[in-house]
């Protein structure tokens, strides 16, 4: 019996030696015909990724993983021999996780990614609490700028509350051929432009509003209060999800809540969202009817008798119809406005339902520049395009040099909410650059709804694998 188990030894340490020995014709000898196919696949797979990158000195690759398939020069699988059972077996679940972390990684960059609606920003096209797959693939993923980072975490790490990524190397932006660029009434999930610099501990408003409305040395000498004021590279801002409603070179304004683009009025979404009061006898309005049109415990808010609410014009027509509903109104535009609007700390005279009009900068075009319009593209020139700019007495200087104009190296778009009175937009803190860009929502993959326990309507079944934008044909 000794003999045996001592023979078994000798004989897995003789191929352990025969595997890890040899000159490159005999290691390719020995290769079987299963790991052939694997890392022809592969290899294939490679190849593509490489042609689609446009850089062919990502062929070296080839190379390593012709040594992981065939060859085998590097020890990668040597914890295979180990005797020690429980080493094994920790080892193989390493080599496991590190495999599918390799794996999210590359899907997550180059494929989509899931995404969670955290506001009510597009209800009702999407809710709070909605699950979403994001496709990166229309638009074309970008390259990743901050390639050391956990693929998990878009910049902090859960339960430990660090950075999720190192920020050298940064590399510069260079987005891969997509489908066909973003179009209008696209909803579009992209970085947020004003999360640049973030105080940890006061997200909301973002830094720049925080310290127009607080002052700059408030927040920054306060860290009990704000947190340690941080700068984020661009593809670790926070993600945001908004309808896309002006695209590079247009010219857009707001009247009265409806959105114009070169003078036209543009199609609201079928479930564009105001705020109403809604007037009763006295009768409250069941909270099942409440819960039927999917308003939310948060935008539920009851005012001198009545209550002031987020409606659809199909939400309307349903509460109308109820007995005890005495009349709805429309909340008239800036009734009440105390948001300050884009560009934070210059007074246009804007509000959030009639604003403009602006025009939206295109990679290429130039804009002529004067104090007065200055502050509507100074972020785009200093922050997006990373010039220096400053302004000495009544002249503007970009790298030193009086500039009058300014050509774009970018396009940029205008976002905004279904949720039309109630959405921090474009309208607030600007263009969104094309660097910015992640992709586009491709379907639902599972709702939920924080109002209900999770078996007592708190998972919307009926949502499930439904498309997020029917109003885009």
């Amino acid at each position: 019996m000794a003999t045996d188990i001592e023979n078994k030894k000798e004989k897995k340490e003789e191929e352990k030696y025969v595997r890890q020995t040899g000159s490159l014709k005999e290691r390719l000898g020995r290769v079987k015909k299963t790991r052939w196919w694997r890392f022809g696949a592969v290899a294939l797979i490679y190849v593509l990724w490489t042609i689609w990158m446009g850089n062919p000195l990502l062929l070296l690759g080839l190379l390593l993983l012709g040594d992981i398939y065939l060859t085998q020069f590097l020890p990668w699988g040597a914890w295979k021999g180990l005797e020690n059972k429980t080493l094994k077996t920790i080892m193989s679940w390493v080599d496991a996780i590190v495999y599918a972390l390799v794996l999210v990684y590359f899907l997550f960059l180059f494929v989509g990614q899931n995404y969670q609606i955290p506001s009510s920003s597009l209800e009702k096209s999407l809710l709070t609490g909605d699950f979403l797959w994001v496709n990166k693939v229309t638009y074309g993923p970008r390259v990743p700028q901050t390639p050391l980072h956990f693929p998990l975490a878009q910049n902090t790490l859960p339960i430990l509350g660090c950075k999720s990524y190192i920020e050298s190397p940064q590399l510069s932006y260079h987005r891969l051929k997509g489908l066909r660029n973003v179009e209008r009434m696209d909803i579009v999930v992209f970085n947020f432009p004003a999360g640049d610099t973030v105080a940890l501990k006061m997200p909301n408003p973002d830094y720049y509003t925080l310290c127009h409305e607080r002052g700059r040395d408030v927040v920054r000498n306060n860290k009990e209060i704000f947190g340690d004021i941080i700068y984020r590279p661009v593809d670790r801002r926070d993600n945001y999800v908004k309808r896309c409603l002006g695209l590079p070179g247009e010219t857009l304004q707001i009247k009265d809540g409806i959105v114009y683009v070169n003078g036209k009025a543009v199609p609201q979404p079928k479930n564009v969202q105001y705020f109403y009061y809604v007037a009763t006898d006295g009768t409250p309005i069941e909270e099942s009817l409440l819960d039927e049109l999917g308003i939310s415990y948060d935008d539920r808010h009851m005012v001198n008798g009545g209550y002031v609410l987020p409606l659809t014009a199909d939400m309307k027509k349903t509460l109308e119809a109820r007995n005890g509903v005495q009349y709805i109104q429309r909340i008239q535009p800036d009734e009440g406005e105390t948001v300050i609007t884009y560009p934070v700390g210059t007074d246009y005279g804007w509000t959030h339902a009639n604003y403009g009009p602006i025009w939206i900068p295109k990679k290429g075009a130039k804009v002529d520049l004067t104090l007065q319009n200055l502050p509507l593209y100074e972020r785009c020139i200093k922050n997006y395009e990373g010039n220096d700019l400053e302004v000495k007495g009544n002249q503007i200087y970009i790298n030193g040099q009086v500039a009058t104009s300014y050509t774009f190296k970018m396009d940029y778009y205008w976002m905004q909410g279904d949720n039309r009175d109630n959405s921090l937009d474009s309208r607030y803190w600007g263009f969104v650059p094309e660097d910015h860009i992640v992709g586009t929502p491709s379907i639902i993959l599972i709702s939920f709804d924080k109002d209900h326990r999770l078996f007592d309507g708190g998972i919307r079944w009926n949502r499930i694998f439904k498309m997020p934008n029917p109003d885009k044909k």
